[in-house]
């Protein structure tokens, strides 16, 4: 081989060499993370339950309904309820299914929050869940418009400590339910006046002094405390 030749080949062989290092890759096939994909599924699918379930609207036509369903895998019976004078607990009963999905839902939906104990009357009741800030009402409208039949047949009586719930001040022939507002008997032993008439749905367990320290502050016209007493938090023990 002559000189030239040898010369040549060289010359190629280098240009084929950078020719092969130049050469762009082909791209690698992207790899579908099916987990990743489950989980957005899944993101996506609670995004929609939420948003369906802030829409929803309870009326006197689907609360019965509503209520039946939430109540048939219900486990929580007990609420802690934080008010701007101290906290106490209540116990719900399982025998009025009804009033206890009813107080657990809206419980859960922050309802209470940052409403009062509107109604004071010394030595009989305190009365929760109302409040003259407009939030409250605008709660009210999102959540629906609807009353609770009463349930007075399972023996529960007004003993000091229950937890009952007023019927609504509409016309109301058969002493539906107000389902927004609650009230706790303070009377020693009890108000057994009230049996028959009102639900008892629990009973207090824990903080009856807290009970008893908001019975008695001082009221003005209509019972109202003279003074806010703030539900700054209620909350579901799980």
């Amino acid at each position: 081989m002559t000189l030239a030749k040898s010369y040549l080949y060289i010359i190629v062989a280098a240009l084929l060499t950078i020719s092969c290092k130049d050469t762009a890759k082909k791209p690698e096939s992207p790899i579908i993370n099916t987990e990743t994909r489950i989980d957005s599924t899944k993101i996506k699918s609670d995004s929609l339950a939420k948003q369906e379930e802030e829409s929803f609207e309870l009326t006197e036509d689907n609360a019965i309904d509503f209520f039946y369903e939430y109540q048939q895998d219900l486990k929580a019976n007990k609420v802690k309820i934080t008010t701007s004078l101290g906290s106490f607990t209540v116990e719900l009963y399982e025998n009025v299914p009804y009033h206890r999905a009813n107080f657990i839902y809206l419980t859960r939906k922050g309802y209470f929050d940052y409403t009062q104990f509107h109604r004071v009357v010394k030595n009989f009741i305190i009365q929760g869940g109302n409040s003259d800030d407009r939030k409250t009402g605008k709660k009210r409208n999102e959540i629906g418009r609807y009353l609770l039949p009463p349930d007075t047949r399972k023996g529960h009586k007004h003993h000091r400590g229950t937890i009952s719930m007023p019927s609504s001040e509409m016309d109301n022939p058969h002493m539906l339910a107000s389902p927004y507002e609650f009230f706790i008997v303070v009377t020693d032993p009890g108000s057994y006046h009230l049996d028959n008439e009102y639900t008892p749905f629990g009973r207090v367990i824990e903080g009856m002094d807290v009970v008893d320290k908001i019975n008695n502050q001082p009221v003005g016209e209509g019972d109202w405390p003279m003074q806010n007493i703030y539900i700054t938090k209620a909350e579901v023990i799980e």
